[in-house]
Formats: structure tokens, C-alpha cells, sequence
């Protein structure tokens, strides 16, 4: 008998991926087909091939039409292929009908990216929005799914035959986990309005990073902050949301949060499902939409990501908070576009202010910190305060939870302070210190 260790890790699946089109503005370009290459690979399979196909009239049952179908079913024999990828939405019945032309498993654009989220789940909170979604998208499936024992009629003047009622008991089934799903995140949601309350009563700003999936957010939140989240060159490399402290320049302790990153053509019931996590960034003070510009789509992916942010903003009634861009991968341009996006940030040229940002080297960090601690003061009223000696503890105050930009001591001891509040500071300070005055500064 040989003593040598049987391997019995998994293989990976062998994928061949389609792209269906129809119209030639609907054609994939580079950035497409290269993104759907990287969710492939980032659910761990082997890529057998990806290619484009030019739909004219798409088949209600199956889609594809019979010579692309044909075509595809000689090429994931011939490749060994364990799955079918194709990067569109594809209805119940046609998922089955390919999967039996094909003789395998079939997923489209939602499924996989489900997929690559079931991976990415560490904490109980991704995992339960990730289940959610899950059964959100399978419920849709089960359509058809008892076709087979539907042809039992049943006698004595019953018309549902046993494939109905195993349908409509599977279908029940579902949504009493999808109940018991939301019970628990609404707790979740409870959990983190209290820890956002905690937050802002503490006088910490919250800054949330937003931005297309693999656009370089988790570097940069590790490289703000010294943390160490997982960060990789991959769609979707980081699902659960990570809040950590950061350290402003004149405005002391803020929280900033790295949040799951956007994509195209992003399932509706996954924004949904992921609604407690992406409150984060409507409960924000701040914005920074992290841009990838080494990117050819990327004024397509910004719009991507805020026609998200404005379906977030319609839903909960509530109004975005003020964004910034870091434009980031800088060092992957060449020197002559570097200095182009340079002056063009510097100028403010356009409607958001943006900096330049490398989250690999470190360039441009400073200046980021900097428009971050701006723009939050943007935000401040700023009051013009008279404190006498004998009022260290309101001085205190107002260093610790305002942002202090003048402060002039007089011949009698007196102190002059000029500072920044936002609202809820300014009701606490005159609550917790009534006899000092405030006076708001209008001019410089």
C-alpha cells in the first residue's frame, strides 16, 4: 500500500463565459470583457474561455439562439467545462433549458456575483445579508422547478396536482426564512444605529469610502487608517463594512468606513439586501468616491456608482451627504496624463473636488486628509466665543468636539476662540454651557 498523502482538495471548476449582446451599442469593450474575466477568477475558477456573442434574436426558452447554442455546447464539451457563465439576466425557465442543452450548471450575472459574495462573507452580518439575497433570487426560481408533477392530476375534483401544492409548501417555505432573515437584520440595523448614535454623540465625523468594485478602496482605507483589511487586486475582494478610527489634522478623531464596493448592472435585491450596510454612507458627514482613473470606463463606472447612491438617497427619503473623489491608481498612468490629472484637480475644474491619490505608493494621501478635513469644516457653523479664565472646561470642550481654527489670548486673561460646530454640537455646548455666549461668524 502506498503511504503516500491522497490529495483531496476540490478541483476547480472549469468556467466558459458568454457575453450576450444584441445591439451594437451593447457591444462588451476591453474593460468589460476583462471585469467579467476578474469575477471568474475571483470565484475561483479556471477560466476555459470568454468571448462576446452577437445575439440578433434572442430565444425565449433558451436565450441563444441554435447556432451560438450549438456552438457553445461543442465548446464546454470540448473544454471539460463544469459551469456555464453568462453575463446577463436570464429568466427561470431559460437557466434550465440550458443547463439541460449544456450538461451543466448554468449561472448568469446575479448568480455569480452571489457567488462571489457567499466567498467574501466573514462576519454573521454579510453572511445574513448575503442569505437574504440568496433566497430572494432562488425564490424567482422556483417557477417550474415541479413542472414534472404537475402532470398528476389529482381526482375526486381536485385540480392542483401534487406539483403544485410541492411548489406552492417550497414557496412558503422560503419566505418564512426570508421573514426570519429580516428580523435579524433589522436587528442588525437597531445594533447599528446605536454604534452611529455612540459616534456622533462622541463628536466623531464619519467619512464613508464609496466607489466601483476593485477601484483601490480597501488600500486606501488601510493605507488612512494603518489597518490592515483584506485587500487584493480582485472584484469584490472586500463584503463586510469596516468602520476604524482616523486621525484629522485641526479636527482631531473621525471613523472612517470602507463599504462593499458598486458594479455594473448591480441586482436590485442586492442593494436591497445590503440596505443596513449601505446606510453607512448615508449616515456619513462625508463622502470619498474612490475612482479608479487608470481606467478606460471609468466616467462610466462613476456614473454606475452614483446612480446607486441617488436609488439609496430615493429610498430612504434621505439627502446624500457631501462627496469628494479620490482619483486613485495614479501610478499605473503615465507621467505626461499624471500631470493633466494633477493640474485638473488642483484647478477644480469640476463640479466635485477631487485630489490625486496613489493607495499603493502613499502620493497624495496628505493632500486627501487635508480636502477631507475642508470639507467636513465646509460643513461647520463657525462661532466666535469669549471665555474668562476661570473657564478652562468649556475651552476643553470646544478643542476637543469643535474644530478650533483661532484662539488669542488678552491682556485680562481672557481668551478669544474662533470655532467651528456642527448642529447637534452647537445645541449641546449652549445646553451643557449657557451662560458663555455664541456668536456666529458670517464673514471671514
Amino acid at each position: 500500500m502506498s503511504s503516500e498523502l491522497i490529495d483531496r482538495t476540490p478541483v476547480p471548476d472549469r468556467a466558459g463565459v458568454i457575453i450576450p449582446w444584441t445591439m451594437p451599442v451593447d457591444r462588451p469593450d476591453r474593460e468589460r470583457l476583462s471585469e467579467t474575466s476578474g469575477l471568474v477568477e475571483a470565484l475561483g475558477c479556471n477560466l476555459a474561455f470568454l468571448r462576446p456573442e452577437n445575439v440578433r434574436k434572442p430565444s425565449a426558452s433558451h436565450l441563444l439562439s441554435g447556432g451560438i447554442l450549438e456552438r457553445l455546447r461543442e465548446d464546454i464539451a470540448a473544454s471539460a467545462c463544469t459551469l456555464c457563465v453568462i453575463d446577463a439576466a436570464l429568466t427561470p425557465v431559460q437557466q434550465r433549458n440550458l443547463e439541460r442543452s449544456l450538461s451543466c450548471k448554468v449561472i448568469d450575472r446575479t448568480g455569480l456575483i452571489l457567488e462571489i459574495f457567499g466567498l467574501r462573507a466573514r462576519t454573521r452580518e454579510g453572511k445574513l445579508q448575503v442569505e437574504l439575497a440568496r433566497l430572494s433570487y432562488e425564490r424567482s426560481r422556483l417557477v417550474r422547478t415541479w413542472t414534472h408533477l404537475e402532470r398528476q392530476r389529482g381526482g375526486q375534483g381536485f385540480l392542483s396536482g401534487p406539483g403544485e401544492t410541492q411548489l406552492e409548501a417550497d414557496r412558503r417555505m422560503l419566505d418564512r426564512q426570508l421573514a426570519s432573515l429580516k428580523s435579524d437584520l433589522e436587528e442588525v440595523r437597531r445594533t447599528r444605529g446605536l454604534q452611529r448614535s455612540g459616534r456622533r454623540d462622541a463628536g466623531f465625523p464619519v467619512i464613508a469610502l464609496v466607489g466601483y468594485t476593485n477601484a483601490g478602496k480597501s488600500t486606501l482605507f488601510n493605507r488612512m487608517t494603518g489597518a490592515n483589511v483584506f485587500a487584493r487586486d480582485m472584484p469584490f475582494a472586500t463584503l463586510d463594512p469596516t468602520i476604524r478610527r482616523l486621525e484629522l489634522p485641526g479636527l482631531g478623531d473621525a471613523a472612517l468606513v470602507d463599504t462593499v464596493g458598486f458594479i455594473t448592472d448591480l441586482p436590485t435585491h442586492l442593494v436591497d439586501s445590503f440596505s443596513a450596510t449601505l446606510e453607512e454612507t448615508l449616515e456619513a458627514d462625508l463622502l470619498i468616491h474612490v475612482r479608479d482613473r487608470s481606467e478606460d470606463s471609468d466616467e462610466a463606472r462613476k456614473q454606475d456608482v452614483l446612480s446607486v447612491l441617488r436609488r439609496l438617497e430615493e429610498e430612504s427619503e434621505r439627502p446624500l451627504p457631501p462627496i469628494i473623489e479620490a482619483w486613485n491608481k495614479i501610478d499605473l498612468l503615465p507621467e505626461d496624463i499624471q500631470e493633466t490629472l494633477r493640474i485638473s484637480a488642483h484647478t477644480g475644474v469640476h463640479d466635485t473636488p477631487a485630489v490625486i491619490t496613489s493607495a499603493l505608493t502613499g502620493e497624495g494621501i496628505d493632500d486627501l486628509l487635508a480636502l477631507v478635513q475642508h470639507s467636513i469644516q465646509d460643513e461647520l457653523k463657525t462661532f466666535a466665543v469669549r471665555l474668562a479664565p476661570s473657564e478652562g472646561a468649556a475651552r476643553a470642550w470646544l478643542f476637543e468636539y469643535g474644530a478650533v481654527s483661532q484662539e488669542q489670548v488678552q491682556s485680562d486673561g481672557r481668551t478669544d476662540l474662533v470655532v467651528g460646530l456642527s448642529e447637534k454640537h452647537e445645541g449641546r455646548f449652549r445646553s451643557q454651557f449657557s451662560d458663555i455666549e455664541l456668536k456666529l461668524k458670517t464673514g471671514p
